[in-house]
């Protein structure tokens, strides 16, 4: 028996394996057994912020501020040919204030106020930074106008100085050419 052994054992072991191989697997569950996981829950994002508009136009000022009259009008041409549009009317108005030709502070004004009263959904990202530099060129009108009353009472007073200062030699010429005056003699003391 000791031959057939290994091959009993062979036998043996290849029959186990066998079983092992062979045994049933559990049913598959029918449809109404088998239970989902629950979707995951929808986050909602917050919208992403809008791009900044106005960041870039405040760098655009302090250019302006570095540029020449003659550069600053070689811009304001330029905008000019641009399509209109808030953004632009915003540059235009910038330039404007900063060029101070006649009536280009009025210009400007009106171009900003048209910003900050646009109803448009594309004027909205201007409409703070529109208002704030039309209340700017408010200010700087008044105080140009009040410079220039004071500069018109200046004028007034100067011109009324130099008028009393002629009547003055006037009055002196006259003293000079009138007689002396005999000198007052010793008067006599009453007892």
């Amino acid at each position: 028996m000791k031959r057939n052994s290994p091959l009993l054992l062979l036998l043996l072991s290849l029959s186990l394996a066998g079983c092992t191989l062979t045994q049933p697997r559990p049913p598959l569950p029918t449809p109404a057994e088998v239970t989902l996981p629950p979707p995951p829950a929808i986050v909602e994002l917050p919208p992403p912020p809008p791009p900044d508009e106005v960041g870039p136009l405040l760098s655009y000022h302090q250019q302006l501020r570095k540029m020449t009259q003659g550069d600053m009008l070689k811009e304001l041409s330029g905008l000019g040919l641009q399509q209109r549009s808030p953004r632009v009317a915003v540059q235009m108005g910038m330039v404007l204030m900063l060029t101070r030709g006649n009536g280009d502070l009025a210009r400007a004004q009106a171009l900003l106020d048209s910003v900050a009263t646009a109803t448009e959904t594309e004027a909205q990202p201007f409409k703070a930074l529109a208002q704030l530099l039309s209340s700017n060129c408010a200010e700087t009108r008044r105080l140009a106008e009040h410079a220039d009353k004071l500069a018109i009472q200046q004028k007034d007073s100067q011109r009324r100085i130099d008028q009393l200062n002629e009547m003055l030699e006037g009055l002196k010429t006259i003293e000079r050419t009138l007689p002396a005056r005999p000198a007052p003699g010793p008067q006599a003391v009453i007892k």
